[in-house]
């Protein structure tokens, strides 16, 4: 009996048909889908202005061949670079990135959602350009955000079942997934390109979780996604000239990567694409920290006036956490470099009860040389609350709460400060977004002259305007000489 398997060709993974009906089909109607994809947009964008002031990140942009020049390419915002789209992808993507600033997911596997931005806004900007010099018209920032709504709703509904870090690849390829599919749609793909254009994402090889944890952390994991987004636009690219696509490759039996990358498993769906995750995602308002670790720095934020001048007498710090911060974060020993520090949920804690504040800033070398930082955390346990990581999967309350208590050696103690939903939960959006759009203000500053911050606070207050203005017109708010 042969054993020999059918070289009839499949149809294609009903994931990949799935993905490719919503992209193509399903109109978003939710009025708060678009209103916090404006300002998901405007936080992303100012993040990635803030990471412009670090070296680490702005040696890796501009073009992949200097004096490359691209007539209608994408522009850069906050640099003077235009970029073909898949140079611009990784320059946005990078820059949006870098600090660990800007939106984040948490379900059975976390992420950045507006990491898709990177491939979405160079996409848009590039077509738009593209178009003009055709004598036709440019896309719209509504179509932004409605790119931006359907790429956070395929990444986080992928994300809520399906755990790739504990098969040790790490979530970029939910980016790479999201922004294929959505790319491939803006630039005028059919059903059966964007399906090509996915398969060959699924296929690609996936980047290890390895700069993301010890012994091995490192500034990878601030340019990983805009790797994942560019390589997104490249494979749209590709599927628009014809390149073909592979139907089972999630289910090919040996090869596929079920197989190969997810240890026989199948990805399992809780609800069907929509507009939930726009609607429900975390924004990082207040400290520029891993997502695990917002609840707390806020804490410890809270707990500094009574502890700041008795660091000598503290015995024992108890961070009270779940279990995906313990997994994620909790390290003890000598941290390394900036990216080893902004995934260490005592580094943070400490900085916070010994500063009352946690900035980008404070995980550079010279702000780690004070002593007190590892002497404080050298006295810090983490223990896990079960209900608190059972209270992080459960889709009516999507947590990340954490509790500190410090405990001197004159026997005296702290009360327990607990915080369950960080400033940036939806739970909290009446509280988090007057200070979202403080944080905005500050970013615009440290990049853009006077003229250009109020131009663009003024169309970004005001929802239909923004959504009207032809991309090119609002990347150009963004660019300096």
């Amino acid at each position: 009996m042969s054993n020999r398997v059918s070289n009839v060709r499949p149809k294609p993974d009903q994931v990949l048909t799935d993905i490719a009906d919503y992209v193509t089909r399903y109109q978003i109607k939710s009025t708060e889908a678009y209103n916090t994809a404006r300002l998901c947009l405007v936080d992303t964008l100012g993040c990635g202005l803030e990471a412009l002031e670090y070296p680490a990140c702005t040696k890796l942009l501009g073009p992949v061949v200097p004096g490359t020049v691209v007539p209608n390419g994408a522009k850069v915002p906050g640099t003077p670079y235009q970029l073909d789209p898949v140079a611009a992808a990784f320059n946005i993507g990078a820059m949006i990135r870098w600090l660990d600033f800007n939106d984040a997911w948490l379900a059975a596997e976390w992420g950045h959602p507006s990491d898709n931005l990177g491939g979405i806004l160079a996409t848009a900007d590039w077509l738009s350009r593209t178009r003009l010099a055709q004598g036709k018209k440019p896309l719209v920032m509504r179509d932004v955000l409605t790119a931006m709504i359907k790429a956070h709703e395929i990444q986080g509904v992928i994300a809520l079942e399906n755990s790739f870090n504990r098969v040790g690849l790490d979530h970029v390829v939910l980016v790479k997934v999201a922004s294929t599919a959505v790319v491939t749609h803006m630039m005028g793909g059919t059903h059966e390109e964007i399906v090509n254009a996915l398969s060959n994402a699924w296929i690609d090889g996936q980047s290890l979780r390895t700069y993301r944890h010890t012994p091995n952390t490192g500034s990878r994991k601030s340019w990983a996604a805009g790797d994942a987004t560019s390589r997104a636009v490249r494979l749209s690219l590709m599927a628009l000239k014809g390149e073909m696509g592979y139907p089972s490759a999630l289910t090919a039996k040996t090869w596929g990567f079920y197989d190969v990358l997810f240890r026989g498993r199948r990805l399992r769906f809780k609800r069907p694409y929509g507009s939930y995750v726009m609607e429900n995602v975390l924004f990082k308002i207040s400290f520029p920290a891993e997502f695990h670790a917002q609840t707390a720095v806020e804490c410890a934020v809270k707990l500094h006036p009574e502890v700041m001048n008795r660091l000598d007498g503290i015995r024992k710090i108890v961070i009270t956490t779940h279990e995906s911060a313990i997994r994620i974060i909790d390290k003890k020993g000598p941290l390394h470099n900036p990216a080893d520090r902004d995934h260490c949920i005592q580094y943070m804690t400490a900085v916070g009860l010994i500063k009352g504040n946690l900035t980008a800033a404070d995980y550079e070398d010279r702000a780690a040389a004070d002593p007190r930082i590892d002497a404080v955390r050298a006295k810090m346990v983490c223990v896990e609350n079960k209900q608190w990581s059972r209270d992080y999967l459960d889709p009516a309350k999507r947590s990340a709460a954490n509790a500190l208590q410090v405990f001197f050696k004159d026997g005296s103690k702290t009360e327990n400060v607990a915080v369950e939903y960080p400033i940036g939960h939806r739970r909290r959006r009446r509280e988090g977004v007057p200070l979202l759009e403080a944080k905005f203000r500050v970013n615009l500053a440290r990049r853009l002259p006077p003229k250009q911050q109020q131009a663009i606070l003024a169309l970004c207050r005001v929802q239909n305007q923004l959504e009207a203005t032809p991309v090119n017109e609002f990347v150009d708010l963004f660019v300096i000489g």
